[in-house]
């Protein structure tokens, strides 16, 4: 028996360290389909301590829980409607509002904030849908001052990402538009489908545009180094959220005037190319609105002039967060397609209509070819557009080969996080535990960080599998 173990223990050697990293890869997937026959909470359980590498979809505050707005609009001594339950600045509150302080001692108050404030307890009605709900969550918390809070809220980004065993992190986040000068909007004139963007961009540029970027800027570079300081990272006390990497994605208003989204998008696009922290635009705001309808391809539009002017910056929209009913059937026929055609997009947010889209099968074919990543949002995508399981394109994505990894979008209106999208997404589709692996792996491969960074990344994506796998 001894000189037999001798003998396989020598033969596994001299096959090198291959054999055993695929002996405990099969054990972890083992474990996985193990845990995914007794339910999601031991799912959840496995999938907690699995290395999941990025989040590449997540708004800094719809990524904040309400626990914290509350705390933080104490802390600014606001006040809250009781009618509307909206936060606003008072001294005093007013016949129809009350100190948010209040709601340490009264539970119901308590209770309504957070729900008014995520999708927590919500039930869709005829007066109230899931999307209404979710985007209307952001006006009641909107007077909490995000200049002074947001490293707050990038330190509970990455603090709860590193619980969750995650290492990047790349956050959309709008800088204050009133750092930006009124006449800057008055420069930029007249704007339709045809304006010459390019001419439009010097004109802001003549304008003293530049002056404006420091300030603009500055949201971005205190929020790291605010949360570092948090997280008293590069010292002996240093946290674990230290461990994630942090970078952001300057984050276009849509539904704003087209003198205000041009602005902001030359705005987003001068900083990304001068800032390390700062690694691509992206354009947010319901895309069934009104105004983002109408302007939809003018906007692609104008990304793809900019597109021209800074090549190197990198470009994420969100496209096809729409689903039938939302729209006229016309308005679901050519968001995605716009956006990889003309805006010249590197990844796609949501892409749930993709199917409802003009030449769907060429679509999908297109983005493969062109390795155009699909940054997958399953809660998301039910609680706002009521698509899920079979409604959902995302094994479609997968059968025509287009790149998908998981995220968040907005984990705290949504009341989640990531593990909960990778135990919905097992619990939902036939996924194996290489599938989600490689899911992972997609991740941090299309995220927008400089090659020798991503390398780096990968390198460390590999050795935390590598350990987690050999729990198994």
């Amino acid at each position: 028996m001894l000189a037999r173990r001798f003998a396989i223990s020598m033969t596994l050697a001299c096959l090198g360290p291959a054999v055993f990293a695929q002996s405990s890869e099969a054990r972890a997937s083992r474990a996985f389909e193990q845990a995914r026959k007794q339910g999601p909470i031991a799912l959840y359980a496995f999938l907690h301590d699995m290395p999941k590498g990025a989040d590449l979809h997540y708004h800094l505050a719809g990524a904040v829980y309400a626990e914290t707005f509350i705390r933080e609009a104490i802390d600014d001594s606001l006040c809250v409607n009781s009618k509307s339950l909206s936060l606003y600045k008072g001294a005093p509150c007013g016949a129809e509002g009350e100190p948010v302080a209040n709601a340490l001692t009264n539970q119901k108050l308590y209770d309504q904030l957070i729900n008014v404030f995520s999708m927590r307890t919500f039930v869709p009605t005829t007066e109230e849908s899931g999307h209404d709900h979710f985007f209307d969550s952001f006006q009641h918390f909107f007077a909490v001052e995000d200049s002074r809070h947001v490293p707050e809220w990038v330190d509970e980004a990455a603090s709860r990402a590193a619980v969750q065993n995650e290492q990047y992190l790349e956050i959309m986040h709008t800088p204050s538009l009133g750092a930006i000068p009124g006449l800057l909007f008055e420069a930029a004139g007249p704007i339709d489908s045809q304006t010459d963007f390019a001419a439009v961009r010097q004109k802001l540029l003549d304008a003293g545009l530049q002056n404006a970027l420091p300030a603009l800027r500055a949201d971005f570079d205190d929020a790291e180094r605010g949360r570092r300081e948090r997280e008293h990272c590069g010292a002996s006390a240093a946290t674990p959220a230290c461990a994630v990497e942090v970078r952001f994605l300057y984050q276009v208003l849509r539904a704003l005037t087209p003198q205000q989204v041009f602005v902001q998008l030359v705005c987003g696009f001068e900083i990304a190319s001068a800032d390390p922290l700062v690694v691509g635009i992206n354009m947010v705001q319901p895309e069934d609105g009104r105004v983002a309808m109408e302007n939809y391809q003018m906007q692609m539009r104008m990304v793809h002039a900019l597109h021209q002017l800074y090549p190197k910056v990198h470009i994420t929209l969100h496209a096809g967060e729409i689903a039938p009913g939302m729209v006229t059937p016309d308005g679901l026929r050519f968001h995605i397609r716009s956006a990889v055609e003309e805006g010249d997009a590197e990844r796609i947010g949501h892409g749930v209509d993709v199917m409802y889209e003009d030449r769907p099968y060429d679509l999908l074919k297109e983005m493969a070819a062109k390795h155009i990543m699909v940054e997958i949002n399953l809660t998301s995508n039910d609680v706002i557009l009521n698509i899920k399981g079979a409604d959902h394109p995302l094994p479609l994505y997968r059968l025509y080969h287009v790149p998908v990894a998981l995220s968040t979008d907005d984990e705290g209106v949504s009341r989640i996080d990531l593990t909960h999208e990778y135990v919905r997404a097992a619990m939902t589709y036939p996924l194996s535990y290489s599938d989600l692996k490689q899911m992972v792996r997609t991740g941090i491969e299309h995220s927008f960080l400089p090659p020798a960074e991503k390398a780096k990344q990968q390198s460390e994506l590999a050795r935390r599998f590598s350990l987690f796998e050999k729990n198994f």
